[in-house]
């Protein structure tokens, strides 16, 4: 009998042992979880996550699962219950995970060089406005409340200049504000910028809508810009597993260097690259939300 408790309790331990490894993160069961933002089309964007996740797969030997939740809000959300593990978060949605939920900045993005870069403020190109000021009183499409160059930037420019839109509307993300200007929906839109291709090809906001409306730099200008902020992240939720982590952004540096990489990224956020980055690197948004007499509690909802 005690010969038959001791094969049981060795069975139960050995198939305890066995199931919370399959339950590893990383594991088929329990794999890395990455989500994007809802910055352009859903469809576009998991196409490229997707290939940056099969080459994750083969360099780390981790599982991931992709998504894009509807709003930038649910990314920040998902970073405080564990749903996610990563988040491509733009700059202000990082700020309030950090505050939130403690969550990580890993990486910078790099775009033409540049680690930084601005928000725009765009209009329909027969329109009469031409400056800042022009604004008071029209009818402004931002992007999402989380979103640094859509609307936190942008909306604190016309405080400080006391400039006063008759109303606004939260689009559901950039190139939806493009099209609520392209289609007289709002007088100006509030997206990001980032400078032009060598070429001349345009490389802000305009660009995501440029395969269905071809005529829409013709048809939309930009009418001024923000100051500049530091490019979106790379994120990670508090107590992610370190030495995971570190394999997990070699990797993704690794992939900005490759040929399909670089053609991945750029499709996917136009992202030529990445640099390490801290959370003090995002100490300037900070202080431009201290400077209009807020605190970034105020902005979590």
């Amino acid at each position: 009998m005690k010969i038959i408790k001791v094969v049981l309790l060795v069975f139960l331990l050995v198939s305890l042992g066995s199931c919370s490894r399959e339950k590893q993160l990383g594991s088929k069961q329990n794999p890395v979880k990455m989500y994007f933002v809802p910055s352009m089309e859903a469809g576009t964007i998991i196409t490229s996550a997707q290939r940056i996740a099969d080459y994750l797969e083969e360099m780390t030997g981790y599982h991931y699962k992709v998504a894009v939740p509807t709003s930038y809000a649910s990314v920040i959300e998902a970073l405080g219950t564990e749903e996610t593990d990563i988040a491509w978060l733009a700059t202000f949605a990082y700020i309030l995970a950090n505050e939130k939920f403690g969550a990580e900045v890993a990486l910078t993005t790099i775009r033409k060089g540049l680690a930084k870069y601005r928000g725009q403020f765009v209009t329909q190109t027969k329109s009469d406005i031409k400056t800042l000021e022009d604004i008071d009183g029209k009818v402004i499409a931002y992007t999402d409340a989380a979103s640094t160059s859509g609307y936190m930037y942008p909306s604190a420019l016309l405080k400080q200049k006391n400039i006063k839109p008759k109303n606004s509307f939260f689009a559901g993300g950039h190139p939806q504000a493009i099209l609520a200007v392209y289609q007289g929906r709002a007088d100006v839109g509030c997206t990001f910028w980032s400078p032009p291709g060598e070429n001349g090809e345009i490389h802000d906001a305009r660009r995501a809508v440029l395969d269905t409306h071809p005529d829409v730099v013709e048809k939309v200008r930009i009418v001024d810009y923000t100051d500049w902020i530091p490019n979106d992240t790379v994120t990670f939720r508090k107590n992610f597993p370190p030495a995971m982590r570190e394999k997990i952004v070699k990797a993704l540096i690794d992939f900005a260097n490759t040929a399909e990489g670089h053609n991945t990224l750029v499709e996917l956020f136009d992202i030529d690259n990445f640099i390490k980055a801290k959370d003090s690197d995002y100490d300037i948004v900070r202080n431009t939300i201290k400077a209009l007499e807020a605190d970034v509690s105020d902005y979590i909802q």
